[in-house]
């Protein structure tokens, strides 16, 4: 079962869309704004280009959606299922999610930062070449998850479970190596540098 996490209070919204079956449709360059959505089914949506701007999803089901350049800003997502959802070169910025589901969650490129996603279980999520500064991942459980080439620069990373994760690429300079779990994480030798010398270590050449 998803967690809560501790994200910030939702934007207040001036319209809503409620119990409604949007199943397949396709959203490419609408725009919404202030919108809050309470169990609306987006199964199988597609939108590219689209803007969602300080909307709320509360128990909406995103399973299998196809997004491509679409931006979410400061939105807040409560109780979502995001099952097979892609997301590729989107804008996320500033948007939070809360007990929401993530299985096989797929991210390319794009801008995450200052997303909060802590407590998230991101163990079957693939991340790869996005943008995530000062992203909140703290608590997060990304057990044998792909989280590749990620500016992760100033995120939020206590406790966050990294076992088995595949994180060649990534910025790891703002990793707590006292509290995070990174046994058999998979990295490359510049970044296991980088690793030694969070533990302390002065790492010089012969």
């Amino acid at each position: 079962m998803a967690e809560r996490g501790r994200g910030p209070s939702s934007p207040s919204t001036d319209g809503s869309v409620r119990d409604e079956d949007w199943d397949s449709r396709d959203l490419s360059g609408q725009v919404f704004s202030r919108v809050e959505f309470l169990d609306v089914d987006l199964t199988e949506v597609v939108a590219s280009g689209a803007t969602f701007e300080d909307c709320v999803f509360r128990g909406c089901t995103f399973n299998c959606a196809t997004f491509t350049e679409t931006a979410f800003t400061n939105c807040t997502f409560r109780r979502c299922n995001f099952f097979q959802v892609s997301f590729t070169r989107c804008k996320l910025v500033g948007s939070s999610f809360d007990a929401c589901r993530f299985d096989s969650l797929k991210v390319e490129a794009g801008d995450w930062s200052f997303v909060g996603l802590p407590n998230a279980d991101l163990r079957t999520a693939s991340f790869d070449g996005a943008r995530m500064r000062e992203a909140d991942l703290s608590g997060a459980r990304c057990a044998g998850a792909r989280l590749t080439r990620l500016d992760l620069s100033g995120a939020a990373l206590h406790v966050v479970d990294l076992t088995g994760c595949d994180l060649r690429g990534t910025d790891l300079s703002s990793l707590e190596l006292e509290s995070a779990k990174v046994r058999g994480a998979i990295v490359t030798w510049e970044q296991a540098t980088v690793l030694v010398e969070l533990l302390g270590f002065d790492v010089r050449a012969e």
